[in-house]
């Protein structure tokens, strides 16, 4: 079981008996507007919890649940997925934190562990990020960490709404990573 943390949060696998402690973060509004997946009821919530959990037996998916040190409470969920072992590429994403906890930093310290442990353990070649094109705060902050804008793939998701969402393709190479950590994460 692979758990990451620092001084300011723990990222613990997310599990069938631990997801519930999101199940009030996960009612907030507008929590995962620009996702196409659905967390907004119990039973929508562990479906989620489920798909992502079918991915860790396949080994394309490390789910986590954002354990916040400073407020002492469960925040959101994150994970590494479509995780390439051959090519050593894979994504961070599918993570969602409550509002509470947004421009807190936790989102900032949380990726520093992910990108740390995908780059100094797992010895990835690179790392992915995927997001909406309407999602400029989230966009913003990938580009904070170091993520450069690769491409734009047009009208590739199908949102839950019916709306075709064009998605917004940001990597880190591993040469890269040192720089960004060094610059980007000084002081972590």
């Amino acid at each position: 079981m692979i758990v990451l943390e620092n001084n300011y949060v723990r990222l613990e696998p997310l599990s069938l008996e631990n997801y519930t402690y999101l199940l009030e973060i996960a009612q907030e509004k507008d929590l995962i507007a620009y996702s196409p997946s659905d967390i907004s009821s119990p039973d929508k919530l562990l479906d989620y919890v489920k798909l992502a959990l079918g991915g860790v037996d396949h080994k394309t998916t490390l789910p986590f649940i954002i354990y916040d040190k400073r407020k002492a409470q469960y925040a959101g969920s994150t994970r590494f997925g479509l995780i390439h072992w051959k090519n050593k590429v894979l994504h961070i994403g599918w993570t969602w934190i409550g509002h509470a906890f947004q421009g807190t930093g936790l989102n900032t310290h949380m990726k520093f562990l992910k990108l740390q442990y995908a780059f100094e353990i797992l010895e990835f070649e690179k790392v992915e990020f995927r997001i909406d094109e309407r999602n400029q705060k989230s966009r913003k902050a990938v580009e904070k960490l170091g993520a450069t804008l690769e491409g734009i793939l047009r009208k590739d998701t199908l949102m839950n709404d019916g709306f075709r969402r064009s998605t917004c393709c940001y990597g880190i190479l591993k040469n890269e990573w040192p720089d960004i950590k060094t610059t980007i994460f000084k002081g972590f």
